[in-house]
């Protein structure tokens, strides 16, 4: 059977789209394709518009996966806000740390420059959180910003290391996943029990004990350790 003849194109301006549509699209490539395969010429053809077309809406690459980002946050329904102001850092901290390890493809987007200005006003609540929650818990302008970095720091660094511990376990198999993930690490236990005496004892728990998910307990000292350094400056001061 003979096919219709397709409609000739379209002559003058190129095909419109919105950022909806362009962010819509990523999505749809993240979920079925993974975030590698996810480029400016990739995005263009899922959509059926140049190249030209999408930079209208994003940069470049960093710039697409800053705006999925922001998108997904300004999405996200927000935690309610507790009364204490130390309570209400754990809180913000906690949804930016769970939000964001959610996608394996964010430990290419957080540690670049600048990362945070790039978001939306709506995205960037956990920051205004946390910073306004520690000048009422007393700290200075400074210290709020430092407890707002410190935070971040910890969050990103755990983010980083689970994600790249995830991806070693899912590459490792068979004797080399046994020898990389087991409870013993050779790496540490093996080491010259003269020079290491300390490292050594503790090697044969290492790997077991860093699989732990410790995040919260570990961002509660973080945060007492902060607040309780800006009390103390505060009271050396006066």
């Amino acid at each position: 059977m003979s096919q219709p003849p397709r409609s000739p194109a379209r002559a003058g301006r190129p095909p419109r789209t919105s950022r909806a549509e362009v962010l819509a699209a990523a999505g749809r490539i993240l979920e079925h394709e993974g975030w590698e395969k996810l480029t400016v010429r990739r995005l263009a053809g899922e959509i059926g518009v140049s190249t030209m077309t999408i930079y209208h809406h994003v940069k470049d690459r960093g710039d697409l996966l800053v705006q999925l980002i922001s998108d997904r946050l300004d999405r996200l329904e927000h935690p309610a806000a507790p009364d204490s102001p130390r309570e209400r850092i754990l809180v913000a901290a906690t949804f930016m740390h769970d939000a964001l390890a959610e996608w394996p493809w964010v430990t290419e987007v957080v540690t670049t420059d600048g990362f945070l200005s790039r978001l939306s006003d709506a995205s960037l609540w956990p920051v205004e959180t946390i910073v306004s929650s520690a000048l009422e818990a007393g700290c200075t302008a400074d210290q709020a910003i430092l407890v707002f970095r410190n935070v971040w720091y910890f969050t990103v660094g755990e983010i980083l290391v689970r994600a790249h511990t995830r991806q070693r376990r899912s590459e490792a198999a068979g004797d080399e996943g046994d020898a990389l993930f087991g409870a013993a690490d050779p790496a540490i236990a093996s080491r010259d029990a003269d020079v290491l005496p300390s490292l050594v004892r503790v090697g044969p728990l290492w790997s077991e004990v860093a699989q732990r998910d410790t995040f919260a307990h570990g961002l509660e000292a973080v945060v007492d350790g902060l607040l309780a350094q800006a009390v103390g400056d505060a009271d050396h001061r006066g």
